[in-house]
C-alpha cells in the first residue's frame, strides 16, 4: 500500500503529480541540513549567553549602549512580513496560479529581505563607529559572531530567490523548480525562527537587564 506524501511544511498535493511524489525525499534531506545549521546557531546562542555578563563586557559597551530597539523592531516586522509573503508565494504555487503571481510574491519577499539587511548593516556600522566592534570584549565578540551569521544566511536566501526567479523565467514551473522553491521556503521560515530567538534573547533580554 502506497503511503500519502506528507512532509513538514506546505505539501504540493497530488494534483502536482511527480513533483509531489519526489518532494518527500528532497525535503527530508533538507530538513537534516537545517537541523545541522540549527546546531551551529545553538552553539552561537550558548556562547552569547555565557558572555552576556559584566565580566564578559569587560567595561565596554553593553546592550543599552549599542542596541537601537526601534531599528530592531522594524527589522523584526520586516522579516516576519517576508515570511508571510513567501507563504503566499508557496500557496500560489500549490494552487497552480500563474508563474507571474508566484514571481511577484517572491520579488516582494526579496525586497523585504534586502530592507532587513540594509537596516542591519546600518546598525552594525553604527556599533563599529561607537567602539562596539567585535574585538572590544567577549560579549561583543559573541554578538558579532551570532547576529551577522544570521544576516549572512538572509543574504544567501536573497541570492537564492534571485536565482529561482531566473530559473522560473527560463524553465517555467517545472517539477524541479517546485521542489527547489519548497526547500527555499523552509530555509526562509527557518531564518525567521532564528531571528525570533535573536530578538528575544539578544535584544529584549539584553535591554531589560
Amino acid at each position: 500500500m502506497k503511503h500519502a506524501t506528507l512532509h513538514p511544511g506546505i505539501n504540493l498535493g497530488s494534483h502536482h503529480g511527480t513533483a509531489h511524489d519526489r518532494a518527500e525525499t528532497v525535503l527530508f534531506g533538507f530538513w537534516v541540513f537545517l537541523m545541522s545549521d540549527l546546531i551551529i546557531f545553538g552553539l552561537m546562542f550558548a556562547t552569547y549567553v555565557t558572555m552576556a555578563t559584566p565580566i564578559g563586557m569587560a567595561g565596554g559597551p553593553g546592550p543599552k549602549d549599542a542596541f537601537d530597539l526601534g531599528s530592531i523592531l522594524a527589522q523584526t516586522m520586516i522579516l516576519l512580513s517576508s515570511s508571510l509573503t513567501f507563504g503566499i508565494a508557496s500557496l500560489a504555487m500549490r494552487h497552480k496560479q500563474s508563474r507571474r503571481r508566484v514571481a511577484l510574491w517572491l520579488c516582494i519577499t526579496l525586497g523585504l529581505g534586502l530592507a532587513f539587511l540594509t537596516l542591519e548593516v546600518r546598525d552594525l556600522r553604527h556599533m563599529a563607529e561607537i567602539g562596539a566592534g567585535p574585538s572590544r570584549s567577549g560579549f561583543l565578540s559573541a554578538f558579532w559572531g551570532l547576529v551577522p551569521l544570521h544576516g549572512l544566511h538572509v543574504t544567501t536566501g536573497c541570492l537564492w530567490i534571485i536565482i529561482m526567479l531566473i530559473q522560473m523565467r527560463i524553465f517555467g514551473m517545472a517539477d524541479i523548480i517546485k521542489t527547489r522553491l519548497l526547500r527555499l521556503g523552509l530555509f526562509w521560515h527557518f531564518l525567521d525562527l532564528v531571528w525570533i530567538g535573536i530578538f528575544t534573547i539578544v535584544y529584549l533580554v539584553g535591554l531589560s537587564a
